[in-house]
């Protein structure tokens, strides 16, 4: 995955809630913290926070909408940064969720790996 970014050109941003559960995944990892961390750096990550008690309250809805899916709390903060920055591109491997979510907007989300 990090290979097809080798020719992107643009922001890459991410939300605070997708960065703790990346750590979650990588903690086990050797170096894993300190390898996401100095991504995160490197690629000059844009993190938005999102946890304001508003958008909280904004992310508890898409995650009852798509509570079959399961959509959880980082999806939901994606969900909502896409909408909030006017972009439908995302880059995940989560082909089910992200083919079926949909922004406030009704808009539909492209996995930039799909088109890779």
């Amino acid at each position: 995955m990090v290979s097809c970014l080798d020719a992107f050109v643009g922001e890459l941003c991410t939300t605070g809630a997708v960065i703790v559960e990346a750590m979650h995944f990588v903690v086990a990892a050797t170096n894993g913290p300190t390898l996401l961390a100095n991504f995160v750096e490197a690629s000059e990550l844009r993190i938005y926070t999102l946890s304001h008690p508003s958008q909280l309250r904004e992310a508890a809805r898409p995650m009852q909408k798509y509570a079959d899916t399961p959509m959880d709390f980082a999806d939901a903060t994606l969900v909502i940064l896409a909408d909030q920055i006017n972009t439908l591109e995302v880059l995940t491997l989560d082909r089910r969720g992200f083919s079926t979510y949909r922004t406030g907007r009704g808009r539909a989300l492209r996995r930039v790996l799909d088109q890779l």
